[in-house]
């Protein structure tokens, strides 16, 4: 583990002082525990065994570690990786997996969402997706199309927003992957 600067990003959002309702909090934990049921799967999955490519390739728009402002407060950091690319730009499976979780409707936050434990508690998580093709149960290969990119839930242009968790552990999905090939 080596030390590293990280970004500050101030992205748009509701103005200073908004609070969420009850019935968004309501939801809000709905679908979190939705995530935490996926999560806690393991479906004996060897893809943690392979390299990882990248599930998108473009430009890199937001970076795992960055610390997000929204209305001028400090959020929480970001814990995944934004590849920006158009409306309907395949997303493909980085490793063998199992889909855990492909959302029947859009979350609050995380828009369509599609989950795929990898084996060994390895898990990574796909966000703002325009469309879902895979279902739940299905196994995946590398390099499956797995959806689209899109900009469901809260986001500020079309991307995809990849997360990779091992066990409780947000970890960074670039180094999986290594250097973006053209």
């Amino acid at each position: 583990v080596a030390p590293r600067q990280w970004q500050i990003e101030s992205l748009p959002t509701l103005p200073r002082g908004t609070r969420p309702t009850p019935e968004f909090l309501a939801r809000r934990k709905l679908e979190l525990d939705q995530i935490a049921a996926a999560r806690a799967v393991d479906s004996g999955s060897q893809g943690w065994r392979q390299h990882f490519i990248w599930p998108a390739k473009g430009r890199i728009s937001g970076v795992f570690g960055s610390q997000r402002i929204y209305a001028g407060e400090p959020g929480a950091y970001h814990a995944g990786v934004d590849v920006a690319r158009p409306t309907g730009t395949p997303v493909v499976a980085p490793a063998d997996g199992v889909v855990i979780l492909a959302a029947a409707a859009p979350f609050s936050l995380e828009g369509n969402l599609l989950m795929i434990d990898h084996g060994m508690g390895l898990n990574s998580a796909f966000l703002h997706l325009s469309r879902i093709d895979v279902k739940v149960g299905q196994a995946v290969k590398q390099g499956e199309t797995l959806g689209a990119i899109g900009m469901t839930g809260r986001a500020t242009g079309p991307h995809l927003h990849w997360a990779v968790k091992w066990r409780e552990a947000r970890i960074d999905p670039a180094p999986l992957a290594g250097a973006m090939a053209p």
